[in-house]
């Protein structure tokens, strides 16, 4: 906060006023370590300017229960809601994502509202576990960093990209867009106004610190709409060959549906035809891909309750019925990352190397 308006409150809270921006989310923990700029001062001071106040936290995955303390004690500190920004070290790490959100909802509720803001291209990224982050009990909110620039790529092509993927978690989406390294203003206008036409309620930026008067101008301004514009919606097919954390969320959808596959990442034989049975059961064209028609009837499911473990021995990752299963972590943990389409994980960092 040093870095914004200088560390002072009330200049942050007329800066915020004069610009029209509703809600700040000012960085509480890296890790396991509380940072203090995030106070009941601090919280009070904005509140009076009309703001919401919402706490993030970077974490990493070594020490899952003592991070779920840290957003816990930003929401004690009187947080409107808490982001939790995950990236490239949860990779891999079912057991201790669950681990944190069961910790975290243990001292924080069911209700409190809890956002993710993670890599947004979800297929690059086959072994994150979004579907324990975004899961049941995990965070109700899908903030997903969809920095263009950063990534190289236009803003329509960040929104089609992201969208065919994020949409299949059903959580409300909040694009998260830059602001850092000096995009052109017509670009940040033009990334507000796709957000109108993929139904976004809102979106924010990273960062204040980061953004000088003609971005801040730029995500206040007036926009209209984009002729000829045609927002692609539809979701992405999955099929036999494909591995990672959205086979595993189908895989948990189909059993619940009670067909008989292994949660294990990994869209082998034996889930295309536990789709067939699926498609043949619904109506639909059993040709074992779930594409959007597939895909909308299994989302009417609600994914099986999973309980991950590292162990292997006397479990099966069978499931046969929809019932609660400790399970052995998927297989598609071990897969390594495309790329990282951001190229740096901007969020990361001690106090004073933000």
């Amino acid at each position: 906060m040093g870095s914004s308006q200088r560390g002072n409150i009330p200049g942050i809270g007329a800066r915020a006023r004069q610009f029209g921006l509703r809600t700040v989310l000012i960085k509480a923990g890296d890790g396991t370590t509380y940072w203090s700029q995030f106070n009941a001062a601090t919280v009070r001071t904005l509140h009076a300017w009309g703001l919401h106040v919402c706490a993030w936290q970077f974490v990493y995955g070594t020490h899952p229960v003592q991070e779920a303390a840290i957003g816990a004690r930003a929401v004690r500190t009187g947080a409107d809601c808490l982001v939790i920004d995950a990236e490239s070290q949860y990779q891999g790490l079912y057991v201790q994502a669950q681990s944190y959100i069961s910790a975290l909802r243990a001292q924080i509720g069911s209700r409190f509202p809890v956002a993710l803001a993670g890599f947004p291209y979800i297929d690059y990224h086959p072994s994150f576990p979004y579907s324990v982050f975004l899961g049941p009990n995990g965070a109700q909110y899908n903030v997903p960093q969809m920095y263009w620039r950063d990534i190289g790529t236009t803003v329509p092509s960040v929104y089609s990209h992201t969208y065919a993927f994020n949409q299949l978690y059903q959580r409300p989406i909040y694009p998260l867009g830059q602001v850092f390294d000096s995009p052109p203003a017509s670009q940040i206008n033009q990334f507000r106004a796709i957000a109108r036409y993929y139904g976004a309620s809102g979106v924010s930026w990273w960062d204040w610190q980061s953004a000088g008067a003609s971005e801040f101008k730029a995500v206040w301004s007036p926009i209209g709409s984009i002729v000829g514009f045609v927002p692609q919606r539809t979701v992405a097919s999955v099929g036999r060959g494909a591995k990672g954390d959205v086979v595993v969320w189908a895989q948990e959808h189909l059993a619940k549906a009670g067909m008989r596959v292994t949660v294990d990442g990994d869209y082998g034989q034996q889930t295309r035809h536990a789709v067939s049975q699926f498609q043949s059961a619904n109506g639909l064209s059993a040709n074992g891909v779930i594409g959007p028609a597939t895909w909308n009837a299994l989302l009417r499911y609600r994914p099986l309750s999973i309980s991950w473990t590292l162990k292997k021995r006397g479990l099966s990752a069978t499931v046969a019925r929809a019932g609660a299963q400790t399970l052995p972590v998927p297989r598609s943990a071990a897969l390594a990352a495309r790329r990282n389409e951001l190229g740096r994980s901007v969020g990361q960092g001690s106090p004073g190397h933000p």
